[in-house]
């Protein structure tokens, strides 16, 4: 993987929350919080492990409002409480259908601002043409949409 500049293939979101870094840090690393919110407009989640520290991995089934499932894997790099998660995103290849190319290097910092929260995701991909390619299945829009359920959920969470 290239180490120079990365902007290129980066895909970057930034959220300012109303919300304490410790809540909003919650709401990302416990089960019962994250499947209520993770995901765009539609889909929900099904957790089927989570442990949310070095090495720890969280699997889950993402399932799309048209009935399509997304198996998912995440394993943690990173876990710095309230601070930072780290982690490697890619397809589930322990269920069927769950292997695919598009995987990528994800940084959230969660930085406390005046007791609200700064969130900063940066997802990282192996070339300009992934990134790109990303892009086209809706990315950005499908990750305004994540934020924005985060958002709603902190508000009943708070």
């Amino acid at each position: 993987m290239n180490t120079g500049n990365t902007s290129d293939r980066e895909i970057n979101i930034t959220r300012d929350l109303p919300f304490p870094r410790e809540l909003v840090f919650r709401a990302w690393t416990e089960q019962k919080h994250i499947d209520a919110w993770w995901g765009p407009t539609g889909f929900r989640n099904a957790t089927h492990e989570m442990e949310v520290k070095p090495g720890g991995m969280w699997r889950f089934m993402m399932h799309g409002p048209d009935g399509k499932d997304w198996p998912n894997k995440i394993v943690y790099i990173e876990v710095v409480k309230p601070e930072r998660l780290v982690y490697a995103h890619s397809g589930d290849d322990s269920v069927e259908g769950g292997a695919d190319d598009v995987s990528f290097h994800v940084t959230v910092d969660f930085d406390d601002i005046n007791g609200n929260t700064r969130l900063t995701m940066k997802m990282l991909f192996a070339s300009v043409e992934v990134c790109e390619q990303v892009k086209t299945y809706g990315a950005i829009e499908g990750n305004k949409q994540t934020m924005d359920r985060l958002e709603e959920y902190l508000a009943a969470m708070a």
